[in-house]
């Protein structure tokens, strides 16, 4: 199994917020520390913007916040926004399978099982599980240049629960 690259820059956004708590993070910002395209990482942000992950403001004093405490962020959540259009197998595809062996391969049963598993394993674990008491991640992902940061005004406003 292979994770798509929005998937995994979804992820490094999520975790680049929640280590910068309390602070409205630029995308630039972002794009540096995690070694990402800008341009990449415009289009996932947009999409966690959509799905109600991030907070996104506009302009000069513009940036990016969580929308949700990283306790209530399920991993699993995420990968499924990000991975369920991408079909584990080409009998897992409705549209494209072109397989005969769909109806009676017990290959295909065995990787649902094995799909589900892992994707429960990711319900199981939130954004803070990934970044409490991180301090390596911490290290990597703390953001202290203000040209990557902004202080979040009315931090109570752009958070939601």
């Amino acid at each position: 199994m292979r994770l798509t690259m929005r998937t995994n820059l979804a992820m490094r956004v999520l975790m680049a917020c929640a280590v910068n708590d309390g602070r409205m993070v630029r995308r630039a910002g972002i794009a540096k520390v995690v070694n990402a395209s800008e341009n990449h990482l415009a289009q996932v942000v947009h999409l966690l913007a959509s799905e109600g992950y991030i907070v996104t403001t506009r302009g000069r004093a513009g940036g990016i916040v969580l929308a949700h405490r990283p306790e209530a962020i399920s991993i699993g959540e995420v990968f499924r926004h990000f991975e369920a259009h991408v079909p584990f197998a080409e009998c897992f595809a409705e549209t494209e399978n072109t397989c005969p062996l769909t109806e009676t391969c017990r290959l295909r049963v065995a990787l649902h099982a094995a799909v589900e598993a892992f994707y429960g394993v990711l319900d199981d674990l939130t954004l803070a599980d990934l970044v409490a008491d991180n301090g390596g991640l911490e290290a990597l992902l703390h953001m202290p240049d203000p040209d990557m940061i902004l202080p979040k005004a009315g931090c109570a406003a752009g958070r939601l629960n």
